[in-house]
């Protein structure tokens, strides 16, 4: 594809040492991504390694039902992007597709995404099967969501799947921080989402590794849609994509 100057945007990542990462997207590529952002057009991603699901659910209405779509598909083929170039992983930027978590197809995706827990009502096949995926090996990552209400309705929606595990706070310390990128702050995205503070959570197996995270108060997706507006500060866009990218390569090493 030939882009001209004016259609390039570079994301510059700065990484401990002077380590710099360019991804190029162009202005025409937006039109080639099934109609625009916040579109619900399905995707029929290619053969890679990884495909990205984001999960549909059963819903409280909070957001009039729409909450898990928040972002898509931009922030999804961004993401996808940003991984193919930071990392070997075998992923495009047309690696995703969402998913209803009361099907079997589930269980085809082991990387799958929750947009707006605090609208989760989940219905007792869609509580199976998140037990059933991650018992099996998936990763979860839940995001968008803030306050104490929409914290205790995804606390309580989980809770039903497993009711034996606990959410744990986690820090910087944590090696899903350092998977790949090693962050430095964990909340350099604070003054730029709802919530103004973000807590990690994540939920482990029995063998110690996590297998859910839910960045509460937080929005990865923002920034993975609108790292290129005017608006969005550099940095901590650059932090929202270490932290994807993060999440997985853990999910695939561990």
């Amino acid at each position: 594809m030939t882009m001209s100057k004016n259609k390039i945007l570079i994301l510059i990542v700065v990484n401990v040492s002077v380590f710099v990462f360019m991804s190029f997207f162009s202005l025409s590529a937006n039109s080639q991504r099934g109609g625009g952002r916040w579109n619900t057009e399905q995707n029929n991603p290619p053969n890679t390694e990884v495909v990205m699901a984001r999960w549909r659910f059963g819903h409280n209405g909070w957001f009039g039902g729409f909450g898990w779509a928040h972002n898509y598909p931009s922030a999804d083929q961004n993401l996808g992007q940003f991984v193919s170039e930071a990392t070997d992983i075998d992923i495009q930027s047309q690696s995703y597709r969402w998913v209803e978590l009361g099907s079997q197809e589930v269980f085809e995706y082991p990387f799958a995404y929750i947009s707006e827990p605090g609208e989760m009502q989940l219905t007792e096949l869609e509580v199976i099967n998140l037990r059933e995926f991650i018992n099996r090996g998936g990763f979860v990552l839940l995001d968008d969501f803030d306050g104490p209400e929409q914290l205790g309705n995804m606390r309580q929606q989980v809770r039903r799947a497993f009711p034996n595990r606990d959410w744990v706070p986690l820090d910087i310390s944590h090696p899903i921080f350092r998977a790949h990128f090693e962050l430095e702050d964990l909340h350099a995205m604070d003054d730029y989402v709802p919530g103004g503070y973000t807590v990690y959570y994540g939920m482990f197996n029995d063998a110690g590794d996590v297998v859910m995270v839910a960045g509460h108060n937080n929005d990865l997706m923002n920034f993975w849609d609108w790292f290129d507006e005017p608006g969005t500060p550099i940095g901590p866009a650059t932090d929202a994509f270490r932290l994807g990218v993060n999440y997985m390569v853990y999910t695939l090493t561990h």
